[in-house]
Formats: structure tokens, sequence, C-alpha cells
């Protein structure tokens, strides 16, 4: 059985410790964070053992060890991988259309972004959006003429046409 007291304790009196520990095996504060987050949730979850463990503290610390022998042979898979295909392609700031768009698109109700984005983005029919969303498809068709309507109020120099008004009528 789990003492959460001794635990606690434990933690308090170790944690700065493996923290730095795991500091100086990662070389990265946010990456050692997540490695003793997760060594000491390992730890907890065999307390009712690990507390009468002659070592607890190095136990944790061979967890710790694994933990990021484990992320630096993942890396090294990506950075192989990166090296094959070479580094991304500069992507540029979006342009003025773009944050219109989205400006616009914030303004909407969460179900009518959802129902123009799958529409739009992903060429779902407005069947597939109902049954993704389990609603009738008129409340799809709905969703969409409501929002391309406040999307041409919110965007008026764009033209009719553009928003596709009448395609789900």
């Amino acid at each position: 059985m789990r003492d959460a007291n001794s635990f606690d304790d434990f933690y308090r009196s170790t944690s700065g410790r493996l923290l730095r520990y795991g500091y100086a095996v990662a070389g990265d504060p946010a990456e050692a964070q997540d490695l003793v987050q997760e060594a000491y949730a390992r730890a907890w979850r065999q307390w009712g053992k690990l507390a009468a463990h002659p070592a607890p503290e190095a136990w944790l610390r061979l967890v710790i060890s694994r933990l990021a022998t484990d992320r630096w042979r993942r890396l090294r898979g990506w950075r192989l991988a990166a090296s094959r295909t070479g580094p991304p392609a500069d992507v540029g700031p979006p342009g003025e259309d773009t944050v219109l768009l989205v400006g616009a698109l914030r303004q909407l109700p969460a179900r009518q972004r959802q129902a123009l984005a799958l529409h739009y983005l992903f060429d779902l029919p407005v069947e597939e959006i109902a049954r993704e969303a389990a609603v009738p498809t008129g409340t799809v068709k709905s969703w969409l003429s409501r929002g391309r309507a406040r999307l041409a109020e919110l965007l008026p120099g764009v033209a009719d046409e553009e928003l596709e008004v009448n395609d789900v009528a």
C-alpha cells in the first residue's frame, strides 16, 4: 500500500537534487523537468515497494538516466531523418487576407467555425459533418449558411461567390 505522506516527504527532500541531476543529464531545464516529473510518477506507482528500497533516490537517478537516454535515441532518429530530407522550407509571415480571415473566424460561434473548417479545409460533405457532430444535416446547413453570412458581414470586400453562400441551401 502506498503512503502518500512518506512519498511527499521523500519528494520534498529529494526533488531539488534530482532536478539538478536531470539538468546535468539533459542539458535543458525544460527537458530536466519532464524527466524528473516522469521519474516521480513512476516512483509513485511503485511507492509501496520503492519505500522499502535501500536507496530510492538512486533508483530515481537511474530512471532519469534511462529516460534521458531513450529521448536521445528518439532524437537521433529524428535528426537522421532531417539530415536526409534537409531543413524545412522557410515559412513566410501570414498574408493580410489570412490575418483578416482568422480574425473574422474567431468572431463566429465554435460550431459554425467547426462546420466551415470541416467543409472547406477537409472537403467533407454536409452529411459527414452531421455524422461527426451528431446533429441533423439541416443543422449543419444552418451552421454553414449562418457562418458564411456572418463572414460576409465581417469581410465586406469579399465577394459572395468566394464565400459560396448558395452551395448548401
